[in-house]
Order: structure tokens, then sequence, then C-alpha cells
């Protein structure tokens, strides 16, 4: 706790009066997840698995960091809206050719909120999941107009409610994530047909999403790579997978560790390859 006087909204005179833990289930859940990624993987293999997951930075190097920021993937370890709507995005892809299109979009959005838990639950992931739930409802029910609608309502009524989200950055990468998703990702996909279908849907997805927040990136970080959105498409397709396998093993590794060890090794290939092109580039 710490005590002090409040000047123009400013902290004056601080004090440290006593520390205490968060005792949250949820909270120590999280810190437990990232305790053992950082135990199972070496740096920044470690802190790439947390910051994509659970969107913790806490240990990201500083050198790691400036190469994410001059590469334009800064984003990624923010766990934002645009997070969300890639994770929606493979899950559908994926799903549609196992069970009909109905049960993916079902077991997506399970998905999404399976996420937002995941990564701590906060506000800018909660928009994310519910503009990104609303919007991909529509878009994969075949109503191409009702996703625009359902993505400006939901915008809207989150605005209403707090207009401070105007300028917050979980919500407008949420926002400009899903909707470039909805206006460019069929767009994008008739253009890499000679892929293989794994890589081209991952490839399509990220790189649709890249063509809105790439301006807004660069807004916020300062820095703008001319190169920034092919090495987004080059990248971000490993993020759904570095996700969905860092979730499964940071919970089985908090019941039998040495398997989640295992199972978190599969990431490493995939973050070996983000390290590799960032550092490249």
């Amino acid at each position: 706790m710490i005590e002090g006087l409040v000047e123009k909204d400013k902290l004056k005179e601080a004090k440290l009066v006593s520390v205490s833990e968060n005792e949250n289930y949820l909270y120590l859940f999280r810190e437990n997840i990232i305790n053992f990624y950082h135990e199972s993987l070496p740096q920044p293999h470690s802190a790439l698995v947390a910051g994509t997951v659970v969107g913790s930075k806490s240990d990201i190097q500083q050198e790691f960091w400036e190469s994410l920021k001059k590469s334009g993937t800064a984003h990624v370890v923010v766990a934002s809206g645009m997070n969300v709507s890639l994770v929606a995005g493979f899950l559908i892809s994926i799903l549609a050719g196992i069970v009909n299109r109905k049960k993916a979009l079902i077991f997506s959005l399970i998905g999404v909120w399976v996420y937002a838990i995941f990564a701590g639950f906060d506000a800018p992931i909660i928009r994310a999941a519910i503009m990104g739930s609303i919007a991909f409802s529509a878009q994969e029910l075949g109503r191409l107009g009702s996703s625009f609608r359902a993505l400006l309502i939901s915008a809207a009524a989150m605005l209403l409610i707090n207009p401070g989200w105007i300028s917050d950055l979980g919500f407008i990468l949420s926002f400009a994530a899903t909707l470039s998703l909805i206006l460019f990702e069929s767009k994008v996909r008739r253009y890499v047909r000679f892929m293989p279908s794994l890589i081209k849907e991952g490839f399509s997805t990220s790189f649709a999403a890249q063509i809105l927040i790439a301006p807004i990136l660069f807004f916020t970080f300062g820095q703008f790579n001319i190169l920034s959105p092919f090495i987004n498409a080059l990248v971000l397709w490993t993020i759904p997978y570095i996700t969905i396998i860092g979730m499964i093993g940071g919970v089985a590794g908090l019941i039998v560790p040495p398997v989640g060890k295992l199972i978190l090794y599969l990431t490493y290939p995939l973050t070996s390859w983000f390290t590799a092109v960032i550092q490249l580039f």
C-alpha cells in the first residue's frame, strides 16, 4: 500500500506503507504459469512465450525489446486485440477443415475466451474478445454486412460505457485488426493460393491484419520499418501455434512438470524462427 498527496492527478510525497501479495486465484495461476515458462525455456524464448500467451513483458530483455520495436512486432507481446483476432482467425480456418462451419465457429469462440482468461482477463483483452466474438460470428455466418454492423455496434456500445477507451491501444488494435481481417483476409487469400494450405491460412490472416494496424503501430511506438508488414507476415503465423502450445504446456506443467516441459519444447522451433527473422531485419 502506498500513501501520498494527490495533486492534479499526480501522486506526490509517496510513501510505501506495506507490501502484500495478490491472493487472487486467477492472478496467482497466471504468475505460476509465467514462472514455469521461464524455468523451462531460455531467454528470449521464454519471454516470447510468456508475452504471447499471457501478455507478460516483465522479463523481456532490453535488446530483444528493441528488436521487436524496430521490426514492428512489439505488439505481439502485449496480448492485444490483434492477438485475439489472430487466434480466432487461425482456429476458424483450421477447424473448418475438421468440423462443419457452425461447430468451428463455436469452438473458435470458446478458444478466444479461454485465451482471454490466460492473457489476464484485463480490460483490453475483454474488449477484444467481445468485439472479435460479435464480428467473427456475423462474418462466419455469411453476413459480411452484419459483421461490419456488429463490429461498429460493439465498439459504439463500449465507448458509451467508457469514452476514454477511444485512446486505449488495446481497443484501437482490437477494432483495427478485426476490421482489417473482415475487409482484406479473403482477398489476400486469393493472391496466395500457391502456398501450402497450412502456411497459406496463417499468412493470409496475419498479412490482412497488418494492413490497418501497421500505421497504428508506427504512431504508437514512433518507429516504422518499411518491411514491417512483410516481417509480420513471416512471423505472425507462429503466434496461434505458440499460444495454443503455450497454454497447454503451461497448464500441464503445473500438474506434471516434466510433461509440461516436453510440450513447451514444441514451441522452440517456432520461437527460434520468430527471433531469427526479427534479428535478420
